[in-house]
C-alpha cells in the first residue's frame, strides 16, 4: 500500500506503480469516480491478468484511461463532432465514450469488435501515472458482481495478491461509476451506463439531435 495523497511527496509512490506497469504487473489508482485495477493497455498478458484479477472474460474488456484529450486521435478514428465536444467540456470527469479503435494498434483488450472506451479521469494522481506510463487498460476495483471500490484497503480487500502495487488516495471524490456514452452508432450517440455525468448536461453540451433516437418500450408500437 502506497500513500498518494499529496504531489509534494506522492513520487516514490507513483515510481514503485510505475515501474510495475512497466513490467507487465497490475496496480489499483485512485480515481474522481471509483478506485480502477489496471495495466498497460499494450501488453496483451498485462490486460489478461487485469481480467484475471476481477474474475471477468475477454468479453468484457476494459476501458482505457488516458492523460489528455490529445490522446484521443491516436487510439480512435471517425470520433463524431458531438462525441468529441462532449470530451472537451467534460474531460476530465466521469464520463467514458466509447469509440471506433485505430485498427493499426498493438493491443489486445479483449472482445472489443474494435471498438475502445476511453476517459480522462479528473484525480491528480491518477492523471500523474498516466502522464509517465501512457494509456491504462483499467476497471473498477472489484471482483466481478461485487461493489466498486471506493477505498483502497476496500480494492485490496477484494483483489489482494493479484494487484502489486495499490495507490492510496483516500475516498473517492464521486464514488459511483462514469458515465459510458456508445459514440460509435450511426443513427446516434447512445447512453449505454447512466452514472457520474447526467443525462441532461450530455444533452446541454451535445445537442438531443445527437443522440440516438430511444428504442420503444416493450409493449409499445414502434410506429
Amino acid at each position: 500500500m502506497y500513500p498518494c495523497f499529496d504531489p509534494a511527496t506522492w513520487g516514490p509512490s507513483l515510481d514503485a506503480a510505475v515501474d510495475a506497469v512497466q513490467r507487465g504487473a497490475v496496480v489499483v489508482l485512485p480515481t474522481d469516480t471509483v478506485y480502477g485495477v489496471g495495466a498497460d493497455a499494450f501488453q496483451p498478458t498485462a490486460v489478461a491478468a487485469v481480467l484475471a484479477a476481477k474474475g471477468r472474460g475477454r468479453q468484457m474488456p476494459p476501458p482505457v484511461l488516458i492523460p489528455d484529450v490529445r490522446t484521443v486521435d491516436g487510439l480512435a478514428r471517425d470520433v463524431p463532432a458531438p462525441a468529441r465536444a462532449l470530451m472537451e467540456q467534460l474531460w476530465p470527469g466521469a464520463l467514458t465514450v466509447i469509440v471506433h479503435a485505430q485498427p493499426s494498434l498493438a493491443w489486445d483488450l479483449g472482445e472489443t469488435h474494435g471498438t475502445v472506451a476511453l476517459r480522462q479521469p479528473d484525480h491528480g494522481a491518477a492523471l500523474a501515472l498516466l502522464r509517465r506510463t501512457g494509456p491504462l487498460a483499467v476497471t473498477s476495483a472489484n471482483l466481478t458482481g461485487q461493489p466498486a471500490a471506493t477505498t483502497a484497503e476496500g480494492a485490496r480487500d477484494q483483489l489482494g495478491d493479484a494487484v502489486a502495487v495499490y495507490l492510496d488516495g483516500g475516498d473517492s471524490p464521486l464514488g459511483t461509476a462514469s458515465t459510458i456514452v456508445d459514440a460509435t452508432d450511426p443513427a446516434g450517440l447512445r447512453v449505454v451506463r447512466d452514472g457520474g455525468v447526467p443525462r441532461a448536461r450530455l444533452i446541454e453540451i451535445a445537442g438531443a439531435d445527437a443522440f440516438a433516437p430511444e428504442p420503444p418500450a416493450e409493449g409499445e408500437s414502434a410506429g
